[in-house]
């Protein structure tokens, strides 16, 4: 059975992530800032493929030795790695303030360098295949007014990811992007209904992006079925880009 490490499983597309893939049979390490009342409703159903931790992400330097010593001790082996966990920073770029952008990119960037490092470090250390799935933005590809600091972010994970993938595809070890368009998640809240339906009415559908359709397609980034795919940014839009 194969074990899933997964930032920010405590709401939004991250919770759908974490659901998809128990419900797929694999087993699944969470770790979030918090532990949410529908994560820990999971735990409880899923007491033997479901493990969750608390961390705040933007702590870099705490990322390894939790890795080693509390996720995944005595060189248990990790098959994956969901890079999810993000925040965004709003405004224009006229009023950028560096402290917010600061925080955005230690979560958004750093984090899921570091979290890829450990995974890669133990992938190598076990021999073993394995697969990084990083959550972009269509707003990296498209823009929007007042996110130019969170699609920075964003673009720095893709060609991170790219990279990533060139350095390590002849050890098996596959890095790809999913790029979701926008979602009805927490991070979306502070919209107006007419900022909404503004937004929908940039893509083909005219419509919200599902969020187990971008949970499908990372569990599917994940699996065996996508082993000649690395490199890659797959968009899940709705039909924006």
């Amino acid at each position: 059975m194969k074990h899933v490490l997964v930032t920010g499983g405590s709401q939004g597309l991250g919770l759908v992530i974490v659901e998809r893939l128990l419900s797929q049979g694999w087993r699944v390490t969470s770790v979030q800032r918090t532990t949410s009342s529908p994560l820990q409703c999971l735990s409880d159903e899923y007491p033997d493929r479901l493990r969750v931790f608390n961390i705040d992400l933007t702590d870099t330097a705490a990322i390894e030795p939790q890795f080693r010593d509390v996720w995944f001790p005595e060189n248990q082996p990790v098959d994956g790695l969901v890079n999810n966990a993000g925040m965004a920073y709003d405004d224009l770029v006229s009023n950028l303030n560096v402290d917010q952008l600061d925080a955005m990119m230690r979560l958004n960037v750093y984090a899921a360098m570091a979290l890829s490092r450990a995974v890669i470090r133990r992938l190598l250390l076990v021999g073993s295949a394995g697969s990084i799935v990083n959550v972009s933005s269509v707003c990296a590809h498209t823009g929007y007014k007042g996110l130019a600091m969170y699609a920075a972010t964003k673009g720095a994970l893709e060609a991170f990811s790219r990279t990533a993938a060139r350095e390590w595809g002849g050890r098996r070890i596959r890095c790809n992007c999913v790029v979701p368009g926008f979602m009805e998640t927490a991070m979306s809240q502070g919209l107006s209904s007419d900022q909404r339906q503004q937004i929908y009415r940039r893509n083909a559908l005219h419509s919200a992006t599902d969020p187990q359709s971008v949970a499908a397609t990372v569990e599917f980034l994940l699996s065996d079925s996508a082993a000649s795919i690395t490199g890659q940014n797959i968009v899940v839009d709705a039909g924006t880009i």
